[in-house]
């Protein structure tokens, strides 16, 4: 096994880098104290071949591997965790419409969403659809050549701000196989948004309900066949998986930066908190649990990349594990700042709220537990690390 990253993976690394010191970072802070959704960053992002990371060059992508995206994804994340985020969820519908659409439709929509000049939504939760995806009522019937949509998402990324949708929805029986998924124009009459969600984090997108009312969409705009929405849906939660435990990993190491820097800096009873044994310990116990998170992280879009059949499992652990650590790294981090930590004049509070999330999205960690457990139970742990 190789874990050092060949001379192209550090140049990625080096131009995320450097576009989330300079572009990001400076105005991370302002963009979640005010709400500000970042287009123009996002734009520049695109002209960098952040927006369409791993889209099919045949649809103007870059067709990167999962793991040289979740290289670029841990910098951007550093900067500013809710626009990295966004960045991924808008990847991944762009990699769909890339991969999926037909070729008009592609050359239609692609070309300004890999340059980030339009910008993509994901739709799939439902008010009673969250964990069980496969329940969805929203629906699209056949009238002609074309669907009539009718119905409602929640907890949709971006939406108001974004340019087209892709939804999943109902047009055959119940269950994962009457999913279809269908490109819609953000614009289309009889698509309404709700409120601006008031959050804990992730301020600097915008959370808002879609809801649609008997929406005409032509069949040219569906992304694979009827019925095949549901294993689409999937298939780009595997990588969204990947995205958000990248997200989270990004983040801690921004904050465990920041921690150790501060440490040395601050003082108590005549001596930096640094050279504290308790620190000393906290900060090897964040550091390395940060570095085992990014390591499976990284073993997880390897599987992915190369089709390993456990892929979806080791997506899933790698998203529970790092997930779960990159809120607490991050929380550890604001404890050692200690009453600084919990002021906004400091980012570490931020770093708390904008990874707590993770935690909950692209499926709960609790379902990451369902999907290993069942996986572990049907074929054996050997089976599955071998």
């Amino acid at each position: 096994m190789e874990f050092s990253l060949s001379e192209d993976q550090q140049a990625f690394v080096a131009s995320a880098r450097a576009f989330s010191a300079g572009v990001l970072a400076p105005h991370a802070a302002r963009w979640d104290k005010q709400a500000i959704f970042p287009k123009d960053a996002l734009a520049q992002a695109g002209e960098l071949g952040f927006m369409g990371m791993y889209t099919p060059e045949s649809a103007h992508g870059l067709s990167m591997s999962r793991l040289d995206a979740s290289l670029i994804v841990e910098e951007l994340a550093k900067g500013c965790t809710a626009t990295a985020a966004f960045l991924t969820i808008h990847n991944m519908a762009t990699n769909m419409v890339g991969r999926y659409c037909q070729a008009a439709t592609v050359e239609q929509w692609c070309p300004d969403l890999t340059a980030g000049k339009k910008l993509a939504s994901y739709c799939l939760t439902e008010p009673g659809a969250g964990s069980d995806a496969a329940s969805l009522v929203t629906t699209a019937i056949r009238d002609g050549d074309d669907y009539i949509v009718n119905g409602s998402k929640v907890f949709i990324s971006g939406a108001g701000d974004t340019d087209v949708l892709v939804v999943m929805l109902r047009t055959g029986k119940p269950g994962a196989k009457g999913i279809t998924a269908l490109l819609i124009p953000a614009d289309a009459d009889g698509v309404s948004y709700g409120k601006k969600e008031e959050k804990m984090g992730w301020n600097a997108q915008a959370t808002r309900m879609i809801t649609f009312d008997n929406v005409r969409i032509p069949e040219v705009n569906r992304l694979g066949e009827e019925g095949q929405g549901f294993a689409i849906a999937m298939e780009g939660l595997d990588g969204g998986r990947i995205n958000i435990a990248t997200c989270s990993v990004g983040t801690a190491q921004q904050a465990l930066e920041e921690a150790a820097a501060y440490v040395q800096e601050r003082k108590q009873f005549g001596n930096a908190i640094a050279e504290f044994q308790s620190t000393q310990f906290q900060l090897a116990d964040m550091l390395t649990e940060l570095v085992a998170a990014r390591q499976m992280v990284r073993l997880a879009a390897h599987k992915l990349d190369t089709k390993d059949s456990y892929a979806s499992t080791y997506c899933a652990m790698a998203k529970r594990f790092a997930t779960d650590v990159g809120f607490k790294v991050c929380n550890d981090a604001l404890q050692l700042f200690g009453g600084y930590g919990y002021i906004k004049e400091y980012p570490m509070e931020r770093h708390v709220r904008d990874t707590r999330v993770h935690q909950i999205l692209e499926g709960t960690n609790e379902i990451m537990r369902v999907i290993i457990s069942r996986k572990l139970l049907m074929d054996g742990a050997l089976e599955i690390i071998k």
